[in-house]
């Protein structure tokens, strides 16, 4: 019986062929890497996510200014910022990714459920400059090409890779790849359900290997950030309580700050 990860897929396979994905216009991404940026940072980095909406919450903010609200991020600390792009559940564009860009120095993420390279070469036009992958799709068969082969092409255009897990198969698998950076989304994305254990438990049986692991979703809390930090995560991706956060660039501050 199909999850809800397959609802996206699914979604996401009519999407592309809607044409939804075809942004020809270049947009110039930041001239720095998000991997460098991490590196560098001597606070807690932060990806701090524009996320318009969500299928468990909603909503995340009425009459955004995509502007305003990505500057803020960027005075708040963050080392990157994480555009949703999928157009139906979180109300995201590749226009709104393009607008992000326009607004900040530091670079930019495209998070979307990536089938195929028409989408990479959107993120490209519109001025990304990672990209996030699910280890889950593909190994549910929905992407068009292998992910290494998925890697390459991004790597081609010049764009770091996020590569997402949620189990320790997919961080074991995801480990075996060229990805810049590994994620582990305490969301089930089959369920929704979240469990900031997820990134403790993956990291307590299996070594990174010095690989770049980046915990998203659930993170509310400077409490959270330590949390994770402890349990080996090096970066953190934080979208919802930032987007209701009433001040923004404090609600960043906060958890860049968190140790």
């Amino acid at each position: 019986m199909p999850d809800f990860l397959d609802t996206l897929a699914m979604n996401a396979k009519a999407s592309i062929e809607k044409g939804f994905y075809k942004f020809e216009s270049k947009h110039s991404p930041s001239s720095r890497r998000l991997t460098d940026l991490i590196l560098e940072c001597t606070k807690v980095p932060i990806i701090s996510e524009l996320k318009l909406a969500s299928p468990t919450s909603g909503i995340t903010r009425k009459n955004a200014d995509v502007g305003w609200i990505v500057q803020k991020m960027e005075r708040g600390g963050a080392v990157g910022i994480s555009v949703l792009t999928e157009p139906k559940y979180f109300k995201g564009s590749l226009r709104l990714l393009a607008d992000a860009g326009t607004h900040t120095r530091i670079p930019i993420l495209m998070k979307d459920f990536i089938l195929c390279y028409q989408q990479i070469d959107a993120a490209c036009n519109a001025g990304a400059k990672s990209v996030l992958f699910i280890q889950a799709l593909f190994d549910r068969a929905y992407c068009e090409n292998e992910l290494q082969e998925m890697i390459n092409y991004a790597h081609s255009k010049q764009l770091e890779v996020l590569l997402e897990t949620h189990t320790e198969k997919e961080f074991e698998s995801a480990l075996s790849t060229d990805a810049d950076m590994i994620g582990i989304n305490n969301r089930d994305l089959s369920t929704l359900e979240v469990d900031l254990n997820t990134t403790r438990r993956i990291l307590q049986k299996i070594d990174p290997k010095d690989r770049m692991v980046v915990s998203e979703s659930g993170i509310k809390t400077s409490e959270d950030i330590r949390f994770l930090r402890k349990c080996g995560a090096r970066a953190f991706l934080v979208g919802s309580s930032i987007m209701r956060a009433n001040n923004i660039e404090k609600a960043v501050e906060e958890l860049v700050n968190a140790t």
